[in-house]
């Protein structure tokens, strides 16, 4: 039997989508709230990915312990994440568990949000940071998104900073998830072995009583660009160069080219960056991705090796991005289209990425397109449509930082 696709609006806004598919033995349930360090003010940057650890910490009636205890009880795989403009607290379990877990999401996204857990997990917050800050590429990272949105809220980082969590009040993460945290900005997914009238029944009593707050988004696309500049840092000791330029955003059908360009460039073997810099052990380190977003998209480059060799480093991936149009040929699509295929088709076969898929999907465009559509537009993907994303997009980046040791 095919995979049947299903969804339903309620009252309060609350959407609940479902890719069902009865011959599965296992079922996954995510909520996706639209929600990110881009919807935060600047002075309480980092609230969503704190507000994410606060709903394990219990509801009114369910402690911290109880939670944990009763997903462990399901065999759930379970977890959560914040990115820069969505929060997803999810579960994967054997298909006649699913109630229960569904159960369980709803009843930890009404968290008691209690002064006591907030003192604590804040500390627990500021060493993440700590931990983070550790980690040569993630601290230029968010130096260099930092630059290249500024001061748009894209330049967001997600885990916020030392003095914005420092400062951070439990009543201001309150008035954040009460305007956040509604029923119009949450989309459930679930995907797999899905009895979906009796999730939308007990979904309706579960959730009913969620708010509409008409919660938005700033539309704004960012001006983004910031040259060139250099971090110094005496716990390093390699030399590290991260670049990012523009890309189609989540909504554009470029997107599956822009992906593939973005493999070509510097997927983690088999690459131009590859075979430019790590087989001749220029760099050692060299890397390209390509990331979309709401309204906006982004190109990376990343590479890094010894110090002193950071300018030759720079000048090869240079070489690279330059002769990135005239020498992609369809020998790169026929590689790399099949692994592409593969991969999403294999991921397609799991109850927990098509749930991610279409949470994602839906939170993003508030509509769906199967796997088999997904798969039949990446494979219509030719040579003139990346080339042509390569020339609306040219791979010269506008940001373009480097951390060396002090």
């Amino acid at each position: 039997m095919p995979v049947t696709f299903q969804h339903h609006t309620f009252a309060n806004g609350l959407t609940i989508v479902c890719e069902r598919d009865d011959q599965a033995l296992s079922a996954a349930a995510g909520f996706f709230v639209r929600t990110g360090a881009r919807d935060e003010a600047t002075p309480i940057m980092g609230v969503s990915h704190f507000l994410e650890h606060m709903m394990f910490k219990g509801t009114e009636d369910l402690t911290a312990e109880e939670l944990n205890r009763r997903f462990d009880t399901l065999g759930a795989r379970n977890n959560a994440y914040t990115s820069n403009e969505m929060t997803c607290f999810y579960a994967h379990v054997l298909a006649e568990r699913l109630p229960e877990a569904v159960e369980l999401l709803g009843r930890m996204l009404r968290p008691a949000l209690r002064e006591k857990d907030f003192d604590t997990e804040k500390g627990v917050i500021l060493e993440e940071i700590a931990m983070y800050m550790d980690n040569p590429f993630w601290q230029l990272y968010e130096e260099v998104i930092d630059r290249h949105y500024a001061p748009h809220p894209l330049s967001h980082r997600v885990l916020g900073t030392k003095d914005s969590i420092g400062a951070l009040r439990a009543d201001q993460m309150r008035a954040y998830f009460e305007d956040r945290y509604s029923a119009d900005n949450t989309v459930l997914a679930l995907a797999g072995r899905v009895d979906f009238d009796g999730v939308c029944a007990q979904v309706e009593r579960l959730c009913a009583w969620w708010p509409r707050t008409g919660a938005t988004r700033d539309p704004s696309i960012p001006r983004s660009g910031a040259g060139e500049f250099t971090m110094r840092s005496e716990r390093v000791n390699r030399g590290y160069l991260l670049g990012v330029w523009s890309g189609p955003p989540y909504g554009d059908d470029r997107r599956y080219a822009a992906s593939l360009l973005g493999q070509v460039l510097g997927a983690p073997d088999n690459s131009r960056l590859h075979w430019a810099l790590i087989e001749p052990g220029i760099a050692e380190e060299a890397q390209a991705s390509y990331d979309p977003h709401d309204g906006v998209g982004q190109f990376l480059v990343y590479a890094s090796g010894e110090p002193s060799r950071l300018d030759a480093i720079w000048q090869a991936v240079r070489t690279q991005l330059d002769g990135l149009r005239a020498s992609l040929a369809q020998e790169d699509l026929d590689r790399l289209l099949p692994k592409a295929v593969t991969g999403a088709t294999v991921a397609g076969e799991l109850p927990s990425d098509r749930m991610h898929r279409l949470g994602r999907q839906f939170t993003y465009l508030r509509r769906h397109s199967t796997l088999e559509e997904e798969l039949e537009r990446l494979s219509r993907v030719t040579l003139d449509d990346v080339r042509a994303v390569c020339e609306a997009f040219p791979p010269t980046p506008s940001t373009l930082g480097r951390l060396i040791p002090a």
